[in-house]
C-alpha cells in the first residue's frame, strides 16, 4: 500500500462578507503549498485580506480533469493542497465534488476546513420549516426543468434552490404553475451590506421581483407539500379540495 505523503484540504470560504473565515481555515491556506480555486483574482482578494501569500492555480469546470491529476500528483509528492471555490464550502454546486471522487479513487481522503454555506443561511432565514429539508440546487438552465419540478411536487420536506439573478423571475412563475401558491423566501447578497430576504407567496415574490431591480444570486426557499396542504386545508376548510 503506498503511503500519501501530503494532504489535500477542502477549505470553506465566506460567501460575501471576508470576516466570515475562521482561524483554521486561514493558518491552512497560509501553510499551503499551493491553493486552487476557480478564479484567481477573486480569491486572491481573500487571501490579500488575510496577509495569505500561498501560490494558486486555476481549478475550475472547463480545466478540471487535467487540473485534479496534477493536483492530485501533487499529494501524492508530499505537498499540501488547499481548495477554494468562489463562495462557500467545496464540493456543493461547484468542481469540488470532481476532485474528491478522483482524491478518494487513489486512497486520498480529504480534510475539510468548515465554513459557510449560502443554503443554509437562507433556509435560516426563510422562516419556514427546518427540521426537514431537501437541497436542489440550480434547476436545468433548459430541458428538463419542469420535469425536476413535477417531481418535487408531493416532496414533503422545505426544498431549496439556487438561481441566478436573470433567470429568478422565470423561475418564480414555474415554481407558482407547477407547485401552487406556496409560502417562500428570497435571499440574495447574504451576509454583504446589502443583505435582503422578502419572504410570502410566490404570487407576492414574482410582484416584488417585478417591481425592484435584480441583482445579486438568490437562495430561494418553499414550503414543502405537506405545510402548503395544512395551510389549504385550513383555509378553505374543505378536506375535500384537497388531493
Amino acid at each position: 500500500m503506498t503511503m500519501i505523503k501530503g494532504q489535500l484540504f477542502l477549505v470553506a470560504t465566506p460567501i460575501g462578507n471576508l470576516e466570515d473565515i475562521c482561524f483554521r481555515a486561514v493558518e491552512t491556506l497560509k501553510s499551503a503549498d499551493v491553493v486552487a480555486c476557480e478564479d484567481t483574482r477573486h480569491t486572491g482578494i481573500l487571501l490579500k485580506r488575510w496577509g495569505i501569500t500561498t501560490p494558486r492555480v486555476a481549478y475550475h469546470d472547463h480545466n478540471k480533469e487535467r487540473q485534479a491529476l496534477e493536483l492530485l500528483h501533487r499529494v501524492q509528492s508530499g505537498q499540501k493542497v488547499a481548495m477554494v471555490t468562489d463562495a462557500g464550502t467545496p464540493g456543493i454546486q461547484d468542481p469540488g465534488v470532481y476532485l474528491v471522487r478522483k482524491a478518494l479513487e487513489q486512497g486520498i481522503e480529504p480534510v475539510v476546513i468548515p465554513g459557510p454555506s449560502a443554503f443554509v443561511l437562507g433556509l435560516v432565514l426563510s422562516g419556514l420549516a427546518t427540521d426537514r429539508f431537501i437541497f436542489e440546487g440550480f434547476l436545468p438552465v433548459r430541458k428538463g426543468r419542469k420535469t425536476r419540478l413535477e417531481s418535487l411536487v408531493d416532496e414533503p420536506r422545505t426544498l431549496i434552490f439556487y438561481e441566478a439573478p436573470h433567470r429568478v423571475g422565470k423561475t418564480l412563475k414555474e415554481l407558482l404553475e407547477v407547485l401552487g401558491n406556496r409560502k417562500a423566501s428570497l435571499a440574495r447578497e447574504l451576509t454583504k451590506k446589502f443583505e435582503e430576504v422578502r419572504r410570502g407567496t410566490i404570487s407576492e415574490l414574482i410582484g416584488i421581483i417585478n417591481q425592484t431591480p435584480i441583482k445579486g444570486e438568490f437562495v430561494i426557499v418553499v414550503e414543502g407539500w405537506h405545510e402548503y396542504r395544512k395551510r389549504l386545508k385550513k383555509e378553505i376548510n374543505d378536506p375535500a379540495c384537497i388531493r
